[in-house]
């Protein structure tokens, strides 16, 4: 059987306590020249795309605007249509919430950047039910959370009808579109464009995010901590795509990771460890334990152990940040592992927290990586530096060569369209 080629893509680092802010060679989350670097090393890294994050309200802990946000988050379009006069090949990926948007002007402005590229653009589509984030809207919060992929798959629906009502041949046909959010008719302004469709990506792990990526996304961005878990939720995934009738080549399923490298393993590890304790400082670590446990814990020592009172539903206490799940079991998770290992709060939430790493020497980190994608545990990766804008550079210069002496890893671009670069086919045009 013959080896399966990875997919990669690259994250801009995001306004979060991944990015590691106080190291001398962080730069600018907002000046042009960082997109820039990080989108030329990863086409000089032949990835496939470059992925940005959207913000639509700087979050607020204990009713003051969080510290990691206060650099802002510009608009990821405007940004991406700068970036495809700078690059070639690569695609240009741009987070947009289907919840405060209407279909005719995002179709309208994925269609307009994807042919300023050349066929490169892609839409990774969120939604929210958040009526903190709504408030910057004039719908305000009125969506209720269990609408809101409903929302989202009428929304992503109609964006294709109007991508769809432009022939090949560059013949407009009048479209109509009546539906329980949207209820709109006319002629669309954009010809069909060098994809037909953008690609659509859906970041999501839940059961919804899941079913909603199989009935028609391209990509699902995910996260999870060890192959297993991979292997379990690329299976449960893949099986879902046949009730819609599409086939598991024509979803793309890639985790967000990052990857620390050193000469030698004792290295890498020093040097993961390192960026972990830059990552969660004692304000993080405070931070994200009242995110859990829903109570003001700054009594707490970030150095000593963890609360012993249970968490509390507090949904005021931190806006617009996505909530975790089921608090009471996370709080008891940590704390058996606090308890395990002798850990304070500060480490239990550097043992805990953070997404799937690749730690090792560069030979080691292009085995594992190898071995996810043989073993179906994905398709590919989104990495995510945890450093703007020079983060990529050393991933390109010693991984990447390593995966292509393996076969594991493409040693030219051979299409000039996203879709071509992920192995997808053209989207069957209708009406």
């Amino acid at each position: 059987m013959s080896r399966k080629r990875m997919h990669l893509a690259a994250h801009f680092p995001g306004v979060n306590n991944t990015t590691v802010w106080a190291d001398p060679h962080s730069r600018s989350q907002i000046e042009f020249s960082s997109f820039e670097h990080l989108a030329r090393t990863a086409e000089r890294g032949l990835f496939d795309f470059f992925f940005l994050a959207e913000g639509l309200r700087l979050r607020e802990h204990k009713g003051r605007i969080h510290d990691l946000d206060v650099v802002g988050r510009p608009e990821s379009i405007t940004v991406l249509s700068a970036l495809a006069g700078v690059t070639e090949h690569l695609g240009l990926a741009a987070t947009v919430n289907a919840t405060f948007n209407e279909p005719y002007e995002l179709a309208r402005r994925f269609a307009t950047l994807d042919h300023l590229s050349g066929g490169r653009a892609a839409w990774n589509v969120v939604t929210s039910s958040d009526a903190f984030t709504g408030e910057n809207f004039r719908r305000g919060g009125f969506l209720d959370r269990s609408d809101r992929y409903t929302r989202a798959a009428e929304f992503l629906h109609t964006a294709r009808e109007l991508w769809d009502s432009w022939t090949p041949e560059g013949i407009s046909r009048p479209f109509a579109h009546r539906g329980e959010h949207f209820d709109i008719a006319g002629e669309f302004t954009v010809p069909r464009s060098p994809q037909g469709h953008p690609v659509v990506i859906q970041a999501g792990d839940s059961d919804e995010g899941r079913e909603f990526a199989a009935a028609g996304a391209d990509v699902i961005f995910t996260r999870h901590s060890s192959l297993e878990e991979g292997r379990a939720f690329y299976a449960d995934v893949k099986r879902r795509l046949a009730k819609y009738g599409r086939t598991p080549d024509e979803l793309k399923i890639m985790p967000g990771v990052g990857a620390v490298l050193g000469d030698t393993a004792a290295e890498a590890q020093e040097r993961a460890a390192e960026i972990r304790r830059q990552q969660t400082s004692p304000q993080t670590a405070l931070l994200t334990l009242e995110q859990i446990w829903g109570v003001d814990l700054s009594s707490y020592d970030p150095d000593g152990p963890l609360p012993d009172i249970d968490p509390v539903a507090d949904p005021a206490l931190t806006q617009g940040r996505t909530r975790r799940g089921d608090t009471v079991a996370i709080a008891e998770k940590w704390r058996a592992l606090s308890r395990e290992k002798g850990l304070s709060i500060r480490q239990t939430v550097i043992e805990a927290g953070g997404r799937q790493s690749f730690v090792g020497t560069p030979e080691a980190v292009a085995t594992e990586l190898d071995e996810f994608v043989q073993r179906e545990a994905a398709d590919g990766f989104i990495l995510v530096p945890h450093l703007t804008p020079g983060g990529l550079d050393e991933f390109v210069d010693r991984v990447v060569p390593l995966l292509q002496e393996r076969g594991a890893f493409r040693t030219e671009y051979r299409g000039t369209t996203l879709r071509s670069h992920l192995g997808l086919p053209d989207p069957v045009r209708k009406g």
